[in-house]
This record gives C-alpha cells, structure tokens and sequence, in this order.
C-alpha cells in the first residue's frame, strides 16, 4: 500500500488554476502573496477564514533537562509563531 505524501506548490497552484479557471502561474503567484501577507502580519494574527490563524506567542522562560547529562538548565523566554486550527477545518477534516 502506497503512502499518500502531502501537495507540493505546484500541485496547489496547479489545483486553484483548474478550479478558478486561470493560469498556473497566477495561481503560484497568489499562494505567494498570501504567504507574504501572512508573515508581514503575524504578529497582530492573521486568519484564513475557514483554515485557522497564525498568532504570534510570548512563551515564558522555563526550566528544562539536558536528556544526555541530566543537567538542569534554564530556557529563556522567546516568541514563537502558532497556528491555531479552526473549528470549521476540524470539523471537516475529522468528521463531526
């Protein structure tokens, strides 16, 4: 049995031109523009409706355990980028 490996670009690309009936490389250029949109607004989140959004994330530091020694050390705070799936993609990727 084969496993199914995840759409590349220009396989999306080439699926948003066969439905919307436009080029491919209108297509590519539109997933582009919607990545840079996403990152340049992240950190005031930035929602795909029907998908999620992308939220940027204060951690606190920590305390955590070097695996090969055992040491504690200390994690320093930092801000990480999230996505938080919404409930309409749950739904539908996962039946109800």
């Amino acid at each position: 049995m084969a496993v199914k490996k995840a759409m590349t670009k220009a396989q999306i690309a080439d699926a948003i031109a066969t439905k919307a009936e436009i080029t491919k490389k209108l297509a590519a250029t539109i997933i582009d523009d919607i990545a840079a949109l996403a990152y340049k607004e992240a950190k005031n989140g930035f929602t795909l409706p029907g998908l999620g959004k992308l939220v940027l994330v204060q951690r606190k530091a920590r305390k955590g355990r070097n695996p090969q020694t055992g040491a504690v050390i200390k994690i320093p705070a930092k801000k990480v980028v999230k996505f938080r799936v919404a409930k309409a993609c749950k739904d539908a990727v996962l039946g109800k």
